[in-house]
């Protein structure tokens, strides 16, 4: 089966554009010499992509109809990336949950006439929220034991999910979700370390400890070419878990440190120490540490990454080349 390429006449509208996931997929398929729009809230952040005739910038926001109109008309592709960011928002319904529930409503209601959309939705969306030590989920579970009060990200992902799969039902298109675990990789701008990158910036910037935390993660570059491989590869309605390992926090800094010259945390902060630091950190709860320390989970990918051709990034790469981007920031 060959990859999507070359010759799209009407642009791909990537949602997000500006997000970690959301700037590599333009990139992706800018490479591909494909023709892009790409959808912003801050036209200033486009200084991350290169200069392209194939690529058209887009000021639009999910809660604006007439704008989102305007993102989608001519596009027959949507690449759905925009999200919002859990990691210690303030206030989890207007900062994460409005975001994907009324988001996803509103972009469904101007999509009348797209023809494949590629959905970014997560393994937050599979796993619940209470689980069993060492379970492993697959793409047939769901999340449905979250609440906006209780795991936020994941009663909003699996909720929009579901908003985006009931609206499709009946209708002649194609849709597809990318379930990506915990996403690492090179950044392309300062603001990739607010998220999920958060956990490899405390190698770099953070204390010389880490918390009993076990983190599933895979590399953006694989996600981003799943998101657009999956507009001709794969399985219609499919829902695929793109994820490459779990590594406890304390494994992540030897592995870096068997890479890199830098000497990264490895100690392990007591379980005590780790809830006191809680009470004081603006984006950590105890009530979070308490359901997160010392337990894991993993997934199986199944055949995704044969279905949707992907590279597979070593864990090495990976790993290596996010720090060495977060470095570079300085």
């Amino acid at each position: 089966m060959t990859l999507l390429c070359l010759g799209n006449i009407m642009p791909v509208l990537v949602t997000g554009a500006s997000g970690f996931i959301g700037a590599h997929v333009v990139l992706e398929l800018l490479s591909r010499g494909m023709k892009v729009r790409a959808m912003v809230r801050d036209e200033g952040l486009s200084v991350m992509f290169p200069e392209s005739e194939l690529l058209e910038i887009v000021k639009a926001d999910l809660f604006d109809v007439d704008s989102l109109k305007n993102a989608v008309e001519g596009c027959d592709d949507v690449i759905h990336c925009a999200a919002a960011l859990h990691i210690g928002a303030k206030n989890v319904e207007a900062e994460v949950v409005d975001p994907s529930i009324i988001g996803v409503e509103n972009l469904c209601s101007v999509m009348g006439d797209v023809k494949r959309i590629i959905h970014t939705s997560s393994v937050a969306a599979i796993r619940s929220s209470k689980f069993e030590n060492g379970k492993i989920f697959t793409n047939s579970d769901w999340c449905e034991d979250a609440t906006a009060d209780y795991n936020a990200y994941g009663f909003a992902k699996a909720g929009a999910e579901k908003i985006m799969r009931s609206w499709a039902e009946g209708r002649d298109l194609r849709l597809v979700t990318i379930h990506p675990s915990i996403v690492f990789g090179p950044i392309l701008h300062s603001r990739h370390t607010n998220g999920s990158m958060s956990y490899l910036k405390h190698f770099v910037k953070g204390p010389p400890f880490v918390l009993d935390i076990h983190i599933n993660f895979v590399d953006v570059r694989d996600v981003a070419k799943a998101h657009v491989n999956a507009l001709d590869m794969g399985k219609d309605r499919e829902r695929y878990i793109i994820h490459k390992k779990g590594m406890w926090m304390k494994e992540i800094g030897a592995e870096l440190n068997s890479k890199l010259p830098k000497k990264y945390a490895t100690r392990k902060l007591p379980r005590l120490f780790a809830y006191i630091l809680a009470v004081f950190h603006p984006k950590i709860s105890v009530k979070r540490l308490k359901g997160t320390l010392g337990t894991y989970v993993d997934y199986d990918v199944g055949g995704a990454f044969e279905a949707l051709s992907l590279p597979n990034y070593s864990v090495e790469d990976t790993l290596v080349d996010s720090v060495n981007s977060i470095q570079a920031q300085d």
